[in-house]
């Protein structure tokens, strides 16, 4: 995977980066991220990558990302974006973050992992089973902005990456190890 600092810059940003990647559904609860980054700015110079196509209205977003002023902090990427591209986005970030407020599952965290990023996530379907709190990442009770942006300020401020990042790169050695089981498993059934 690219370095962090060389994407950031292909990206043009200088800064921590929070990264909100996937197609915009309802049920991922981005509004809570936008509404979490006033208070995550307050503490820490951070940009918000919203990457994938919307799937509902643009609009509302827009409209509150301007209404918090966050327009210089908050980048929207609205399109489909090419598995080459993909690793840019998430070289480029710090953290990944998935306010959902439904999931069963998410093939997101698999892919933050892949890129060695920690994950900020929400209690919900099968996520606190692949993230790890204060192992791999956070989880926060969904649709509560507050507790998000806590989440992300402990982050930055509490400097969680690189163990995490560490704890990261081992849960995915296991993952990958158990998926090659269940596979070698099915094989000689």
């Amino acid at each position: 995977a690219m370095e962090g600092n060389t994407a950031k810059r292909k990206l043009g940003l200088n800064s921590h980066v929070i990264l909100f990647f996937g197609f915009v559904r309802k049920y991922k609860g981005l509004e809570y991220l936008i509404r979490a980054m006033p208070e995550v700015l307050r503490r820490s110079q951070v940009k918000l990558l919203i990457v994938g196509e919307f799937w509902e209205d643009k609009e509302p977003y827009l409209k509150e990302i301007e209404a918090l002023g966050l327009q210089g902090n908050v980048e929207v990427v609205d399109r489909y974006v090419p598995n080459e591209e993909v690793g840019l986005y998430f070289s480029a970030a710090d953290v990944v973050v998935l306010p959902y407020v439904d999931a069963t599952q998410s093939a997101i965290v698999s892919l933050a992992y892949a890129f060695d990023k920690p994950v900020i996530t929400t209690h919900v379907g099968g996520l606190p089973e692949v993230v790890s709190d204060g192992e791999t990442g956070f989880i926060v009770p969904p649709g509560d902005s507050q507790a998000l942006a806590a989440a992300m300020v402990k982050y930055f401020e509490g400097d969680y990456a690189s163990r995490f990042t560490a704890n990261v790169k081992i849960q995915k050695n296991a993952l990958s190890w158990e998926a090659l089981v269940r596979l070698i498993e099915d094989f000689s059934q």
